[in-house]
């Protein structure tokens, strides 16, 4: 039996993207998991590769962040979060993403008694390395977790302040439902003042009202997730009205019973109503594949058209913290490989 490709996919493979939601914990492979625990002599309580990779079978986003959370273990040293960046990084650039924003938990280190300072330098220096030698930009966004208080969010800042010029922006993750965005309206007014752009993980298990709550309280410039505003017909009038990005995540909603069925995902849905929605992985070890998996999965599953894949990825750079130079460079771009693959 002969399988030919779908001509659409050569489209998602060819085109430039922008990649806005993606935790660099949660592109640690369980190979490098397992390289790093030996080089750090950290003991693990998983047998082999394979029994990691058994354990990926979440029913909610807390049964996941309970492995997430036990794999950061390995992270220790500078080189540890170099080597985890720059892992990710060439499997970027093998997807033909240009521009990335990533995401990192430095509670999740710093309670384990690593300083502040090392996942930052680490993952510092490889986007720099990534700029110079693979031609990737990118920002980097420091996220507070959310199932701890405002007061340790405060603490994690004050860290911070040496630090800033390295970091673009805040974000607000790990356990959603609970813990309403309200719950750090300081933390992030105080950011703000600081003059740190905000992103926040809301409507995913969570409910839309997180999501008025993000950007009302928070001053939210992007929602990540936000799958849920379908939920409530004003909020995606006011989405669509102020062409705020959803950053959505489609193989991390189906592994995490967000949605029973790929099919089922309503990406479709938040683009016919006017959202600025656009495909990204979240954290592609653990929820099965990198962003163009997740773009050639959604292709499939929901039958996308060519305007809607094209729509997904110029929103992306819409989206994204890019200079409008840089936007309007990348949108040209994808402009002109579709007028080519036409021809």
């Amino acid at each position: 039996m002969i399988v030919t490709q779908h001509p659409l996919d050569l489209l998602i493979t060819r085109l430039p993207k922008a990649e806005l939601h993606l935790h660099i914990e949660g592109s640690l492979e369980p190979e490098m998991m397992f390289d790093l625990a030996k080089r750090n002599g950290v003991a693990l309580p998983y047998a082999d590769v394979d029994a990691v990779r058994a354990a990926y079978q979440f029913d909610s986003l807390q049964s996941f962040l309970d492995l997430y959370y036990a794999g950061a273990s390995v992270l220790i040293t500078e080189q540890d979060f170099y080597d985890l960046t720059w892992a990710y990084l060439l499997r970027a650039k093998a997807d033909n993403i240009v521009h990335t924003e990533i995401f990192y938990d430095p509670q999740t280190h710093t309670a384990r008694g690593i300083e502040f300072a090392v996942p930052l330098a680490g993952i510092h220096r490889a986007l720099a390395d990534g700029h110079q030698q693979l031609g990737i930009s990118s920002k980097l966004i420091m996220c507070f977790l959310r199932h701890l208080s405002e007061v340790d969010g405060f603490a994690t800042l004050e860290q911070a302040m040496p630090y800033l010029a390295q970091i673009d922006g805040v974000g607000l993750d790990s356990s959603e439902f609970g813990h309403p965005p309200s719950k750090f309206e300081r933390l992030f007014a105080r950011c703000a003042e600081l003059g740190l752009l905000a992103v926040a993980h809301a409507g995913e298990e969570g409910p839309a009202s997180y999501i008025w709550e993000a950007l009302d309280l928070l001053k939210s410039k992007r929602i990540d997730h936000g799958v849920r505003c379908t939920e409530d017909a004003e909020l995606v009038k006011r989405l669509a009205a102020e062409r705020m990005p959803l950053t959505v995540c489609p193989l991390s909603n189906l592994k995490l019973c967000v949605v029973k069925d790929l099919a089922d995902h309503n990406l479709r849905e938040l683009l016919a109503a006017g959202l600025c929605a656009m495909v990204n992985s979240d954290d592609p070890a653990y929820f099965g594949g990198y962003l163009n998996t997740n773009l050639l999965a959604c292709r499939a599953a929901l039958d996308l058209t060519q305007a809607e894949i094209v729509q997904l990825i110029l929103n992306s750079f819409e989206a994204s913290w890019l200079s409008s130079a840089q936007k309007m460079y990348w949108q040209a771009e994808v402009g002109q490989i579709v007028s080519e693959l036409r021809s």
